[in-house]
C-alpha cells in the first residue's frame, strides 16, 4: 500500500475525521497519539508488515494530514520489515507531507541495523524525512524544529461556564492576532460547542488551545476520557439516533467548522476543529 489518502485541498472524505477505534488505535497494529493541541503526533507502526497493515498506516497518516499538525513521528521500532517491502509507503508518506504547507515536520524512528533503514538512507528521502534511532531523539529533535505558532491556552473545570471562558479566550486571541469579526463568530461558537460536549461526556479538567495556523483559526478540547466523539446518523444502518442534524452539539461543530475530528491524546483525547476564512469574510480594522 504506497498511496496516502490525501489531496493538497485535505482528505478526500469529508470531516469529521475520527480514529475509529477507541483508546489508541486506528487498527490492530497502529497506533495514534497527539499532544494535547495535536502540534506534535505519534503514530505507532506493530507487528509484521502486510497489505492490510500498510492500509492501517495509510489510512492513519492521511487523516493526521485531514489538519496537518506541526510534526508526524512513525514509530517503526515493533516493525517486522525484514525485507524493506514498507518502503513505498514511506516515499509516499514524505511526498504528501512535502506537498503541505504551512509545512510539516517528519520522522521516523527505526534501528540502524534494519534494511529499510539501510535503504532510506541510499534515497532522495533522508533530507526531508529525519531518521532517528530512539523515539526519545525524534521528540528532542522535531520539537526543536517546530516553528513557533501564535497560541492562546487555558486549562478549565468541567463547569457549564467553561463555554464562556472558551468563548471569551477566542475574542481575545482574536483581537491581538487582529481577525475579521464573522470568523471570530463561527469559532466562538464552535469552541462552545467542543467545550460543552466535553463537560456533558467527560466530566474531567479541559484544555482549551486557540492557535493561529497560516490563515486558519485551530481550535482544541483536550479531556480526561479516551472514548472518541459520539457521531451517529439518523440514515445509519444501526438505527441509531441523530447526534449531528442541525441544532445538536456536534451538528453545529460541523456546520461551523471546516474540518474537524478527534484522536487519541496523553491522558485521554483532543477534539480538534479548524475555522477557515470564507468568501464573505471582510478584513478586520487595520489590516
Amino acid at each position: 500500500m504506497s498511496v496516502i489518502d490525501r489531496d493538497p485541498s485535505g482528505a478526500h472524505a469529508p470531516p469529521p475525521y475520527l480514529f475509529t477505534t477507541p483508546g489508541t488505535r486506528i487498527g490492530p497494529l497502529v497506533s495514534v497519539t497527539a499532544d494535547s493541541d495535536t502540534t506534535l503526533v505519534e503514530i505507532g507502526v506493530h507487528g509484521r508488515w502486510s497489505r492490510s497493515l500498510g492500509a492501517d498506516v495509510s489510512a492513519a497518516i492521511g487523516k493526521c494530514l485531514a489538519e496537518p499538525p506541526a510534526g508526524i513521528i512513525a514509530d517503526l521500532y515493533d516493525l517486522g520489515d525484514p525485507d524493506a517491502a514498507s518502503m513505498p509507503l514511506w516515499l509516499a508518506a514524505r511526498r504528501a507531507v512535502s506537498a503541505v504547507q504551512p509545512a510539516v515536520q517528519f520522522a521516523l524512528c527505526l534501528p540502524t541495523a534494519t534494511a529499510l533503514n539501510r535503504r532510506l538512507r541510499r534515497t532522495d528521502v533522508v533530507p526531508h524525512v529525519f531518521l532517528f534511532a530512539t523515539l526519545a531523539e525524534a521528540r528532542a529533535a522535531v520539537t526543536r524544529r517546530l516553528a513557533p505558532v501564535p497560541r492562546r491556552q487555558a486549562d478549565m473545570p468541567p463547569h457549564s461556564a467553561s463555554a464562556g471562558l472558551a468563548r471569551d479566550l477566542v475574542t481575545r486571541a482574536g483581537a491581538d492576532w487582529n481577525l475579521p469579526e464573522p470568523l471570530l463568530m463561527r469559532a466562538r461558537l464552535v469552541m462552545s460547542e467542543l467545550v460543552v460536549n466535553a463537560v456533558e461526556h467527560a466530566g474531567t479538567r479541559i484544555r482549551v488551545t486557540v492557535s493561529h495556523r497560516g490563515a486558519d483559526l485551530h481550535l482544541s478540547v483536550h479531556d480526561g476520557t479516551t472514548s472518541r466523539p459520539s457521531l451517529r446518523s439518523a440514515q445509519s444502518s444501526s438505527g441509531t439516533e441523530v447526534l449531528t442534524r442541525p441544532g445538536t452539539r456536534l451538528g453545529i461543530v460541523q456546520a461551523g467548522a471546516d474540518a474537524w475530528g478527534s484522536m487519541p491524546a496523553r491522558g485521554g483525547k483532543v477534539v480538534w476543529a479548524v475555522v477557515r476564512p470564507r468568501s464573505g469574510d471582510c478584513t478586520a480594522p487595520g489590516l
